[in-house]
C-alpha cells in the first residue's frame, strides 16, 4: 500500500480559492480571486475574432492528426513576430525559436526543465511578491529560487532600488524572472529608462532573463507592452520567454501559450531548441491544436488581426475604467484612506494593501473572494457589483 502515505496537498492559493466560491451558497458573492475578464453582464466572453476564426476553421480543417512537438508552425511564427515585431533581426537571423506550449504555465515548466537539465544554472530569482505559481513551477522543476524586493507597501510603489541591491547578489547565470507587463501581483511595471537599467545590470552580470509575458495588450497597447522585452533582446545574448494568450484572446480553457528561446547565434538557438523540443517530448510529447490554430488564424488574416486588437483595446479600456470607478466608489462608501495608487497600476490585477485578517472578512461576511495577498482582480468588477465590493471594503478596513 504506497498511496496510503501520500500526505494532503494544500489547497491552490487561487484555484483552491475558486473552489470556495463555487460552493458557497450566498446569491449575492463576488469572486475577485482568478484573473479571468469580465464584461460588465459579469460574463467571460468569446471573442468575435475568436468566433469567426473558427467557423473558418470547421470549414477548412480536414484532418485532427498529430502535431509536430513544437506545434503549429504559423503559430510559432505568429508568436515571435508579437513580440519581436515583424522581421525582427533576432528571427532573421536564426537567434529565436518559439515552441508552442500549453499556457503559460506550461512553456514555465517546458523553460525551468530546459534550465535545469541542460545548463549549469540552478538558481532562479523571481520578483517579491509575484505570482503565487512561480516558486511551485520552479521548485518542482528542481530550480532553487531566491526573491528580489519589488513592491514598496508604505506608498505602493515599485520599490527599483531595492530590486537593483537583491539582483547585485545574483551570479553569473542566474535566471532572473521578469514580467513583461502587467505585472502579477501589483500592476506595477518598470518604466523604459528602468527597463534599459535592468537589461544593463543582466548584461554586466551575466544574467539569462525569463520573461513571463501572459497580459500583452493590457497594459498600454499589444506593440507597447513589449517595449522591455525588446529593448532586453537588443542588450542580452541570451534570453527565455513564457508567452499566453489566455487573457488577450479570452482562450483560458484552450491552453494556448509558448516557450522561445533568444540565444547569440543560429548554432546556439538550434541545438537549444533541440533540447526544448526534447524537453517537451518527454512531458505531453505535442501540444493540442485547437487554440493555436485560432491564434495562428487571426494573426494571419488582415481583418480578423484589425477586430482582434479592436477587442483587445475594448477590454483594457474597460479595466481602466473599472480602476477610476474602484477609486471614486471607494470614498463615497466612506474610506478615508487614500486608493488612488490602485487607478495608475496596469493590467487585471490590483494589489490593494488589504491584510491577510482582512481578506478573511472579505471572504466570510461579505462574500468577496480575493486571494490571501491582497490582490484584485480588477477585471471581475462591474458597475452593478461595485458597491457591494467597496462597502464590504469599508467595513473592513
Amino acid at each position: 500500500m504506497i498511496f496510503s502515505e501520500v500526505p494532503q496537498a494544500l489547497a491552490d492559493p487561487i484555484l483552491g480559492l475558486n473552489d470556495a466560491f463555487r460552493a458557497d451558497p450566498r446569491s449575492d458573492k463576488v469572486n475577485l480571486g482568478v484573473g479571468i475578464y469580465k464584461t460588465e453582464a459579469g460574463d467571460t466572453p468569446v471573442l468575435d475574432c475568436v468566433k469567426q476564426a473558427e467557423a473558418l476553421l470547421l470549414q477548412q480543417e480536414s484532418s485532427k492528426n498529430y502535431l509536430g512537438i513544437d506545434g503549429v508552425p504559423a503559430y510559432n511564427q505568429a508568436v515571435l513576430a508579437l513580440l519581436f515585431g515583424a522581421e525582427h533581426t533576432l528571427c532573421v537571423n536564426g537567434r529565436a525559436r518559439a515552441a508552442q506550449a500549453p499556457g503559460g504555465t506550461g512553456a514555465l515548466r517546458v523553460a525551468a526543465e530546459f534550465i535545469r537539465n541542460h545548463t549549469a544554472s540552478r538558481t532562479v530569482w523571481i520578483s517579491n511578491p509575484t505570482w503565487a505559481n512561480h516558486k511551485n513551477v520552479f521548485e518542482t522543476a528542481g530550480l532553487t529560487v531566491q526573491e528580489y524586493r519589488y513592491y514598496q507597501a508604505k506608498d505602493h510603489s515599485m520599490d527599483f532600488a531595492a530590486m537593483q541591491a537583491d539582483l547585485a547578489q545574483a551570479q553569473p547565470g542566474d535566471i532572473v524572472l521578469l514580467h513583461g507587463c502587467c505585472h502579477n501581483p501589483t500592476g506595477i511595471d518598470p518604466t523604459q529608462t528602468q527597463w534599459q537599467q535592468i537589461a544593463q545590470q543582466c548584461l554586466q552580470q551575466q544574467l539569462v532573463p525569463l520573461f513571463d509575458f501572459a497580459y500583452q495588450g493590457f497594459g498600454a497597447g499589444i506593440e507597447e507592452d513589449a517595449a522591455g522585452l525588446r529593448l532586453m533582446a537588443e542588450t542580452v545574448p541570451e534570453m527565455l520567454i513564457a508567452s499566453s494568450f489566455s487573457k488577450n484572446f479570452g482562450l483560458y480553457n484552450e491552453r494556448v501559450g509558448a516557450v522561445t528561446l533568444v540565444a547569440e547565434n543560429r548554432d546556439t538557438c538550434e541545438r537549444g531548441f533541440s533540447q526544448i523540443k526534447h524537453t517537451i517530448r518527454a512531458n505531453y510529447s505535442n501540444p493540442p491544436a485547437h487554440g493555436a490554430l485560432i491564434v495562428s488564424t487571426i494573426l494571419h488574416d488582415e481583418t480578423l488581426r484589425a477586430l482582434w486588437h479592436s477587442e483587445v483595446t475594448q477590454m483594457r479600456e474597460r479595466i481602466a475604467a473599472m480602476r477610476e470607478l474602484f477609486v471614486a466608489s471607494l470614498s463615497a462608501a466612506g474610506v478615508n484612506q487614500d486608493f488612488s495608487f490602485i487607478a495608475r497600476q496596469n493590467g487585471m490585477f490590483s494589489f490593494s494593501g488589504l491584510t491577510t485578517a482582512q481578506v478573511a472578512r472579505l471572504r466570510d461576511e461579505f462574500g468577496i473572494y480575493i486571494v490571501g495577498s491582497g490582490r484584485i482582480s480588477v477585471a471581475g468588477m462591474t458597475r452593478e457589483n461595485m458597491p457591494v465590493i467597496c462597502r464590504a471594503i469599508a467595513a473592513v478596513l
